[in-house]
């Protein structure tokens, strides 16, 4: 039997000494980007102060892959010219957070902690449907209640920033999530969880915080696509061990990060991230153009029966209906980030998208999209209809996202899923007549706006695009 990845079968993995870093969301993403990327850092600076506690935020899975395995686990990297492995050692701790809570607040409280990180999704944020802190939210309302055992990721945030205000300690909190202006979003909701508690608490708590943390927006981009035994398998042969903790990624990867920092952070720049005074035209880019071609062709590309993105590619018409929405839709939206050649950077998003060797499936980005269309999407069409012109391609997009949840098969009458929040609100919105699926999915407050519900051109482009995909 192959013996199991750990610091005994691969003792000259670079080690930190300490931990100072607390990521809540330790999913394969951040495994695969943020992680390596500090490692890297570590290695360029000369120094293991850096290392990182992982926390779950549900599944207690990722202490069950890495705990024996003392941190360890492998990146596959898959590109058309071959594939490599390489273990990662910047995690040395995971934390359960459903099972130990009290220990989350306890490590962001240490001030040997310099950095909290989160890839906690956009759902993990709780938000209402302003934006703000959905005090309504059991979650929330427990952390609210019980300062000892927070279990929302916000919760866990402003608990560990109580405990840590008692000696000081300026903290750093970094979003990488997909979220315009992640940086201020997160700073809100700290903010809206201290005004919810009793005022001779939440008061002098966002006083000191305004004080002593910063929220810097970052921008994140790296395609991960879920671990598969066969990649377990090839990585076993690559590395001579068993990997449970293995993760996939293409070689691409970047890192934007508004360089505002409360005290000492990773050399992330000396790894190949960008510091920055503005991360906004960055992110849009991004966002607009990458993550809502990527959403645009799951779920067209799903509907089709096609099992992954790069397949999805292969196919003429969603080619260029991918290659339309970037050029005629999103560009004319952008301020063109410094340094950034955008047309090249249409040019990367495909040939990314193209890499039969991820096998990144449809419907592991069609995941929770009343969170992402709104990002991805919408904000696009809103600033054509306003510049006056006609968002085709990215009503498109929002037409396939439609089709998806009321068909829930595809074109072979394979069961496609419906992994969202508000999956039960969808399927009730989706139920009825095909004719009226526009107008009744248009009426879920939560994604559309009163603007992008009144717009008589966007309601007329979902119908004709959902007639043409039903």
């Amino acid at each position: 039997m192959t013996p199991r990845l750990s610091r005994a079968t691969a003792p000259d993995v670079a080690r930190p000494d300490a931990v100072g870093i607390v990521h809540l969301g330790i999913g394969a993403f951040h495994r695969a980007h943020q992680a390596v990327i500090t490692a890297d850092a570590m290695t360029a600076q000369g120094t293991g102060r850096w290392g990182i506690c992982g926390v779950t935020q549900r599944s207690r899975a990722v202490v069950d892959q890495l705990a024996p395995q003392d941190g360890l686990y492998g990146v596959l990297e898959r590109s058309t010219d071959g594939v490599s492995a390489h273990v990662i050692g910047a995690v040395l701790d995971v934390v359960a957070g459903s099972e130990q809570p009290d220990a989350v607040p306890a490590r962001i409280a240490d001030p040997a902690v310099g950095v909290v990180t989160l890839t906690v999704t956009e759902k993990g944020y709780r938000r209402d449907a302003a934006g703000r802190l959905d005090l309504r939210d059991q979650g929330v309302q427990a952390d609210l209640a019980n300062a000892e055992a927070p279990v929302s990721a916000i919760g866990q945030l402003v608990r560990g920033l109580q405990r840590r205000a008692r000696d000081g300690a300026p903290l750093t909190v970094l979003s990488c999530d997909n979220l315009v202006d992640n940086g201020s979003v997160v700073r809100g909701l700290v903010a809206d969880f201290c005004a919810a508690l009793p005022s001779a608490e939440g008061e002098p708590l966002a006083e000191w915080i305004a004080s002593a943390a910063t929220f810097p927006s970052s921008m994140v981009d790296r395609i991960v696509p879920a671990t598969t035994e066969d990649d377990r398998a090839e990585a076993e042969r690559l590395l001579g061990v068993r990997d449970e903790g293995l993760v996939v990624a293409e070689p691409f990867r970047q890192w934007v990060i508004e360089n505002r920092f409360a005290g000492p952070v990773p050399a992330w720049h000396k790894a190949g991230a960008t510091l920055t005074a503005e991360v906004a035209p960055f992110e849009a880019a991004k966002l607009r153009l990458l993550n809502a071609t990527h959403s645009l062709l799951a779920y067209a590309g799903a509907l089709a029966g096609y099992a992954t993105i790069a397949e999805a590619v292969r196919d003429e018409m969603l080619a260029v209906a991918g290659a339309a929405l970037m050029a005629e839709d999103v560009v004319p939206t952008l301020e063109r980030p410094e340094g950034l050649d955008l047309e090249d950077y249409q040019r990367t998003v495909l040939e990314r998208f193209a890499n039969p060797a991820l096998r990144h499936r449809t419907t592991q980005v069609a995941m929770d999209g009343s969170q992402k269309l709104p990002v991805r999407l919408l904000g696009t069409v809103r600033d054509r209809l306003r510049a006056g012109a006609e968002p085709r391609w990215a009503a498109l997009g929002v037409a396939a996202w439609m089709v998806y949840v009321a068909r829930g098969a595809d074109a072979h009458g394979r069961p496609l899923p419906l992994d969202d929040p508000l999956a039960d609100r969808l399927r009730a919105a989706a139920a009825g007549p095909a004719d009226g699926l526009v107008d009744r999915m248009l009426g879920v407050g939560e994604v559309f706006d009163e603007e992008l519900r009144d717009s008589a051109e966007f309601r007329s482009l979902l119908r004709e695009h959902v007639g043409a995909l039903s």
